[in-house]
């Protein structure tokens, strides 16, 4: 059998209240990401990224996070796949699978929902079911609460040589590349799904909806996104949406838009992972819709010119559209309602780009940033090691930032009240570097062992 040496680092971000306001985010942070190493030999290592933003709080992402990786990497069908349909399927597969397990891990709570409302009579309005039933209304309310977390999710695979980007939602990944001139070109290899994407619509319209009325409301029931995983509420419930109800089937599917595979080549130079919270950031600030990727890529170039390390680079791109965001919030040029931004995560893979200050670092000073732009499939993904800052992959959120009128809420549900000095921006937060305990595992590990209670299929091999 094949030995496999698995590398996972999870990234969490940690929350801390500020000592001079005693301010907290008016919600827990909702961005995650991941990126995992698989050693084969050195001409088949394996590398896997990922970004999740999770919706109406933390679980859905929190539970992708920590199952997709398995659910691609953990059996031997990604090793034992010879063409890019068979990696594509795998990818596809993975997606399903994290949704299905979701489900199973939220069963108790689905079966409490259809009770209650078992209990409700069908032919109440909201008003009077409240009137004569407040606490069972109040129970389905939490209820529907905890099962409308949601989360979209951005998954990039480099096999074999070869880039796959698989995503449901709107975060996204750009690929950057330089052309026979030098010349770099953005490349975006997701798919935005949401009520702008025409084949979304057009998904949506074959189910028996009415488009133009959704298009106007820009939500699809409780959320703005077309897929994702999670959030039963647009799925199994999405009956209970008036707008929704007519569907033949569910509208928000899990079902991700698979591309690849991409050579990884001397021509590739970067790869961005990010949240929807930085490139709409962004084009808020500068109303740059179609140009916006082209922007945060030539950020990404002056970060490139200026740090040494790729921590630096990802900090830096953050750290500029925070504060682009918050000078044109506090000049009054645009319509930025209290300065209110989302979460961001942005997470950075070098491939060839050269960093004139870091050590080792690839050269080539006839690299030019030309303003194209171009939209198609896959992104590619890699992890170096430790020893190798420049082609490692980092991951930088807004918790490292901050512009002086923190707030990671959607526009819709947070106000200006959560403030921060500017001199205190460095003083607030202290990062943590992601690890992953395993000593409980081992501990019960040899508990179960010596019990003789160990599952069959982990008992050590003779």
């Amino acid at each position: 059998m094949n030995s496999l040496l698995i590398h996972f680092v999870f990234s969490f971000v940690f929350r801390y209240v500020n000592k001079q306001t005693n301010k907290q985010e008016a919600h827990p942070y909702e961005d995650f990401s991941f990126h995992v190493k698989v050693e084969h030999d050195k001409s088949r290592d394996t590398y896997l990224y990922g970004v999740f933003d999770g919706d109406e709080g933390s679980q859905a992402a929190n539970f992708a996070l920590q199952r997709i990786a398995a659910e691609i990497l953990l059996d031997n069908q990604l090793l034992d796949a010879t063409t890019d349909e068979e990696v594509k399927e795998k990818l596809r597969q993975a997606f399903l699978a994290v949704e299905n397990s979701y489900w199973d891990s939220v069963g108790d709570k689905l079966a409490e929902r259809t009770s209650v409302q078992y209990e409700i009579p069908d032919d109440l309005t909201s008003y009077e079911a409240y009137q004569k039933y407040p606490h069972l209304v109040d129970k389905l309310n939490s209820l529907n609460t905890e099962l409308s977390s949601g989360t979209t999710a951005v998954v990039a695979l480099i096999h074999n040589g070869k880039l796959y980007v698989a995503n449901v939602g709107d975060s996204r990944a750009l690929l950057c590349k330089t052309d026979d001139n030098g010349v770099l070109k953005v490349i975006q290899l997701s798919v935005d799904h949401d009520l702008r994407n025409e084949d979304e619509l057009l998904r949506m319209y074959k189910l028996g909806l009415n488009v133009d009325e959704i298009r106007k409301r820009s939500r699809i029931g409780n959320q703005e996104t077309t897929r994702c995983i999670g959030n039963y509420l647009v799925k199994g419930g999405y009956k209970d949406f008036e707008d929704l109800a007519a569907a033949c089937g569910e509208p928000v599917i899990a079902e991700p838009e698979v591309h690849g595979g991409i050579p990884i080549d001397e021509a590739s130079s970067f790869l961005l992972l990010m949240s929807d919270g930085l490139y709409k950031s962004l084009q808020e600030a500068t109303g740059c819709v179609e140009s916006v990727n082209k922007e945060i890529a030539q950020i990404a170039v002056e970060q490139f010119r200026i740090q040494s390390t790729l921590t630096g680079v990802a900090q830096g791109v953050v750290d500029k559209i925070v504060r682009i965001h918050h000078d044109v919030f506090m000049s009054g040029t645009a319509a930025i309602p209290s300065g209110k931004r989302d979460d961001m995560t942005l997470l950075v893979r070098n491939f060839n780009y050269p960093m004139p200050n870091a050590l080792n670092s690839p050269t080539n000073p006839h690299v030019r940033f030309n303003p194209v732009v171009e939209t198609a499939p896959p992104p590619p993904i890699n992890y170096g090691s430790s020893n190798n800052e420049d082609n490692e992959s980092e991951m930088v959120t807004n918790d490292d930032i901050d512009d002086g009128r923190r707030d990671t809420q959607d526009t819709s549900t947070t106000d200006s009240s959560d403030v921060y000095p500017e001199e205190n921006v460095l003083k607030r937060n202290e990062r943590i570097k992601p690890y992953v305990d395993f000593a409980e595992f081992y501990e019960n590990f040899e508990k179960a062992k010596s019990n003789n209670t160990l599952p069959p299929s982990l008992m050590p091999q003779e």
